[in-house]
């Protein structure tokens, strides 16, 4: 039961309590604090934090639209190009750049493709046979945007800061044990990616880790991203601001180890290179390449967004986005505050 303080304190002033400091969770809080609500972010990684778990430090982050989804889902990628073209416009501090993109399809689209993206990027055509490999039935030619996660965790991290908003670093194993922590609050949003499958009163066995490498090629050619729809999946992410590429991708479920596997590594450089021969040499020179590992937060049948009353208190689930954390991000959290701003509305309705 509450006690007199705070049963006396309004609804909106109790603190909003995000468990997980993600991208999500990090920009969930910023657009949260943005709206005038209490925050506090719970976890046990946080922005500037390098760990092989903490998948937002290590992510390739490109802007680009997913192919087989619901048209809600397109809406949440395309606010989230929205906003992210607003912070490439604030200036390099955010860590997003505006770069080219060419993306190479190995069949033609199906109804669902990701050729909806036309509707939400600049500048997008079809290019035509002969600007781009024969093997391919067809190739777009469009802006989009890239985020360097080494300069934008610590770049939320201050913002979240400055706007009142507060970190704790602590590991959580249930829900209820936030509950216990923060008594006074009534809205709590689980953002711990695939640790939902963890928490004991959680236990999404749908979740699971899923190992991400790539490559880190350090190169002044670092202004048009090469993406690969097919068979042999391939990308060229390029980091502008840091003067590099990254290289990949491999998806290996369940595996979560932090050690390189170069036979791995390998392979990325090689079809970097056939898509990309005048960005990727065939043979990099040594000191141009690092690696980077991210584990990340998966779940079967996509990722969950809900909001679901427990006794007194709101919980909204926004986990599992796998590789797609930053082009979901500030849409979600778009999404999580009119999911609050209702629970709110309802508590002042009654």
């Amino acid at each position: 039961m509450e006690d007199r303080a705070d049963a006396q304190m309004p609804f909106a002033q109790r603190p909003i309590v995000i468990l997980g400091a993600g991208i999500i969770g990090c920009a969930a809080a910023r657009q949260l604090l943005r709206s005038g609500f209490s925050v506090v972010l719970v976890a046990e990684y946080l922005p500037g934090d390098q760990n092989v778990q903490y998948a937002s430090a290590w992510a390739g982050a490109a802007w680009h639209a997913a192919g087989g989804i619901t048209p809600d889902h397109r809406y949440i990628q395309a606010v989230t190009h929205r906003i992210m073209l607003r912070m490439a416009q604030d200036g390099p501090e955010t860590g997003v750049s505006v770069v080219n993109a060419r993306e190479y399809l190995e069949q033609e689209p199906a109804s669902d493709s990701a050729i909806w993206g036309k509707t939400v990027v600049s500048k997008f055509r079809q290019m035509k046979p002969g600007e781009y490999p024969a093997q391919f039935n067809c190739a777009w030619a469009y802006e989009t945007l890239v985020t360097d996660p080494t300069i934008h965790m610590p770049y939320l991290g201050k913002q979240i800061r400055s706007l009142g908003g507060r970190f704790v670093r602590q590991r959580i194993d249930s829900l209820q044990e936030l509950y216990n922590m923060f008594p006074e609050s009534r809205v709590f949003i689980n953002a711990s990616g695939w640790g939902s499958k963890n928490l004991a009163d959680v236990k999404d066995e749908n979740c699971f880790p899923e190992r991400g490498q790539n490559v880190l090629l350090a190169t002044d050619n670092c202004n048009t991203m090469h993406f690969r729809n097919g068979q042999e999946y391939t990308y060229v992410i390029p980091r502008p601001l840091s003067k590099a590429v990254v290289l990949g991708g491999v998806k290996q479920q369940g595996n979560v180890s932090p050690e390189i596997d170069l036979s791995i590594a390998q392979d990325e450089i090689a079809r970097a290179h056939r898509l990309a021969p005048d960005i990727v040499p065939e043979h990099p020179a040594a000191h141009t390449i690092s690696h980077i590992v991210g584990i990340r937060p998966s779940r079967k049948g996509g990722f969950r967004l809900d909001s679901e009353r427990k006794g007194d208190r709101i919980v909204v689930s926004a986990y599992g986005f796998g590789g797609g954390g930053y082009a979901f991000s500030y849409g979600i959290a778009d999404a999580v505050v009119k999911m609050v701003e209702t629970a709110e509305r309802d508590h002042v309705i009654c």
